[in-house]
């Protein structure tokens, strides 16, 4: 077992994570092993079976044994066949047991991840570990150890064998052993550093095809085709060198194991044929150990290229185990509010986003009362998302504190915060759903159709939806893009209607919206705002007029806040804004 040996510590650690992971299945586990360790018996069964069958067969020529030995090789080959049809399907059930838990402990995470993770994965990556490096971790899981224990256990009972027939002879094959352990030492480095790159590679392709797929209308208008295409070649022509150097050393190893074993083949047959070992070496036994050594050589060729496909195991488990080990978002609080009043406090809040050198905020410090709507303006890249982003806790401040109903927000369940809160975004989510699932989403979802239909009304959207094929049970397909922008904004708007949420988040909800739609959909919007506090990011600021208070952000700090003709008599950053935004219209 020097592939065993020969696994780094840190991979060996990810490894033993992966076949503990395989042992709570243990019944199944241990059913597969006997049925390998069967199947290794009948291979030992059959070399031996060559000694009686030569010397008693047909060299002694006796009755009973002839008669005998083909119901013997019978058994063996019913024992066989029965032994290989367990240890293959338990060890499968186990494989894509353990596959499925993967799998599913993935997603789970991906779902209690936080926003930072997100802002630097790339998701063609994340897919790659649910697809390629997951299969990897089958074929670790099942391929490797069944040819592991398997032929293990076939060389032992084989080797055995050989001892009893000559222990001589053995001993001289055995020295082939230091050579053949030194050579898989060398390959299992070069194939663990190969198979981290070989992933690394398929996320690049996911990748770029992810986003050539997604940014299709770019590519097309503004001429990317070329680009792309050479972006893809260079990574996928990186994808296929990887392949092919793990391919070469694969098949300079094989080979050099098979020269090596051959050697020593040759040094056995050169003394057994000789004269004086002829004399004393039956038939039966010299026709034994030679089935014995061709036996044995599949086992440990298949003990040497299974390095490749262990390793790239590890490599993956390496990597499935690292997401699976990232911290959730952190959510330590207890308190729990049956509704919120929606009084909201920022205290000096300042926030620095993990890596950057500068504060994306600085210093807010705001009250909001309940039932006010406050609106944020100021330039692009000013800070208005990321304090919005602060009070579901997408982000935690970096210093100071907001507090909801004079609580931290840190001091309530996660959970139990983001259900006083309703949003409504810029870009659009919608899934690959019907359209009343996507309006009465998540803790939503047991509501009647009625009430979906309300809120489909309030928000204007129930006259297009009926006109739909299936109507409310349509299909909107993936990212809603059997709808029009303007469409998925108002069941955008419908689902934070049907959400009756206290405190309401707004980012530029109307801005994929025409004129005629934003006019009905501000409508709703004014409705829906009444007894609520609202925060709101607004782009068009004829929107905000009717803010109870407008607070404009600049390079992270707030530097101005009243209301819309306070501000403006103030001549200062928002009347600034705002002439600018007048002449732009006229």
């Amino acid at each position: 077992m020097s592939i065993g040996k020969s696994v780094h510590p840190e991979a060996g650690k990810y490894y033993r994570r992966l076949l503990t992971m395989a042992f709570v299945h243990w019944q199944m586990f241990a059913i597969s092993i006997v049925g390998m360790i069967l199947v290794a018996g009948t291979d030992t069964a059959i070399a031996a079976y060559m000694k009686p069958l030569m010397d008693d067969g047909f060299v002694d020529r006796d009755p009973e044994t002839i008669r005998l030995l083909p119901l013997i090789l019978i058994v063996i080959f019913v024992v066989r066949v029965f032994a290989m049809f367990i240890s293959m399907y338990c060890i499968s059930w186990v494989g894509r047991k353990v596959i499925m838990e993967l799998r599913q402990r993935m997603f789970s995470k991906i779902l209690l991840l936080p926003k930072a993770f997100y802002d630097n994965a790339t998701s063609g990556e994340i897919i790659s570990k649910f697809t390629f490096d997951v299969e990897q971790v089958a074929n670790a899981s099942t391929k490797a150890i069944t040819i592991i224990v398997r032929d293990t256990f076939t060389v032992i009972g084989i080797l055995a064998w050989m001892f009893y027939l000559s222990v001589s002879l053995t001993l001289l094959l055995l020295t082939t052993g230091p050579l053949i352990a030194l050579l898989i030492t060398f390959v299992t480095k070069k194939f663990r550093k190969l198979s981290k790159r070989i992933q690394r590679s398929i996320g690049d392709v996911s990748r770029i095809v992810e986003e050539s797929i997604k940014a299709h209308i770019v590519v097309k208008v503004f001429g990317g085709r070329a680009y792309e295409e050479s972006q893809f070649h260079k990574i996928n022509d990186q994808n296929r060198r990887q392949n092919m150097r793990m391919i070469a050393t694969q098949a300079l190893s094989t080979p050099t194991i098979r020269l090596i074993v051959g050697i020593g083949l040759a040094a056995i047959i050169f003394l057994v044929t000789r004269d004086e070992a002829m004399a004393i070496v039956t038939p039966g036994t010299f026709a034994s150990y030679m089935v014995s050594l061709t036996f044995l050589f599949g086992p440990v060729k298949r003990l040497a290229d299974v390095n490749v496909d262990l390793q790239r195991g590890i490599a993956a488990a390496e990597s499935v185990f690292k997401l699976t080990d990232l911290d959730d978002e952190r959510d330590e609080g207890s308190y729990e509010a049956a509704r919120v009043r929606g009084d909201i406090a920022f205290s000096h809040v300042s926030f620095r986003y993990r890596n950057a050198r500068e504060n994306a905020l600085t210093d807010i410090d705001l009250t909001v009362s309940a039932g006010e709507t406050v609106a944020f303006v100021g330039r692009s890249g000013s800070g208005k998302s990321t304090l919005l982003n602060l009070l579901p806790r997408l982000y935690d401040v970096t210093e100071g504190s907001i507090a909801l109903d004079g609580s931290d927000i840190r001091d309530y369940r996660l959970e139990n915060l983001r259900g006083h809160i309703a949003f409504v975004g810029q870009d659009v989510v919608l899934f690959n759903d019907t359209v009343a699932h996507n309006i009465a989403y998540g803790s939503m979802r047991d509501v009647d159709i009625e009430q979906i239909e309300q809120a489909a009304r309030s928000a204007y959207a129930d006259e297009f939806i009926t006109q739909l094929s299936n109507g409310y049970q349509t299909m909107v397909g993936e990212r809603g893009m059997m709808l029009s922008g303007g469409q998925r904004q108002r069941i955008a708007i419908a689902r934070a209607l049907l959400a009756d949420a206290p405190v309401l988040i707004l980012d530029e909800a109307t801005s994929a919206l025409d004129t005629e739609s934003e006019r009905f959909i501000q409508s709703s919007l004014d409705a829906l705002m009444q007894n609520r506090t609202t925060l709101v990011i607004a782009h068009r600021l004829s929107t905000i007029e009717n803010a109870d208070k407008i607070v404009v952000l600049d390079q992270g700090r707030m530097v101005e806040t009243g209301t819309h003709r306070q501000l403006l008599d103030q001549n200062g950053h928002y009347a600034a804004l705002h002439q600018m935004q007048f002449a732009s219209q006229s």
